[in-house]
């Protein structure tokens, strides 16, 4: 059996059909209290380019949705869409999936890099001042 994906016993169609109010009800407390509070300029712009470039989608074209916001909330409506979250230094694109839904558009932009270790480099610390150069 393929796996069927559920948000809170909703499928993925039963979501999209859903109004806003209906939607916000179901969402955890911290979410659907930023989201009761209203959207701000920031959101409510991205939320218009997002229908924008879905209507785009249906015509077959592709259009890069851009954003500081990382503090929207994943709505059923942008499933499908690849939108490009700023991480504090370059644009992080993020294909957004169903499993996404409810969650904050920053959680999947990261702002800090794994940390790779290399070779220190030339006169980078005091004792190396001591190791004979290669």
């Amino acid at each position: 059996m393929a796996y069927k994906f559920t948000y809170r016993g909703y499928t993925f169609e039963e979501l999209v059909k859903l109004s806003m109010d209906e939607f916000i009800k179901l969402l955890p407390a911290r979410q659907r209290r930023s989201l009761l509070r209203g959207l701000t300029t920031e959101q409510r712009k991205l939320l218009e380019n997002c229908r924008k470039a879905k209507k785009l989608m249906e015509q077959g074209k592709r259009i890069p949705i851009r954003t500081h916001c990382r503090d929207m909330i994943i709505l059923p409506e942008m499933v499908g869409l690849t939108i490009h979250v700023y991480n504090g230094k370059e644009f992080v694109p993020v294909h957004i999936t169903p499993e996404m839904i409810g969650h904050y558009l920053g959680e999947f932009a990261m702002t800090t890099k794994i940390v790779k270790h290399g070779e220190p480099g030339l006169r980078a610390t005091r004792s190396s001042m001591y190791v004979p150069l290669k």
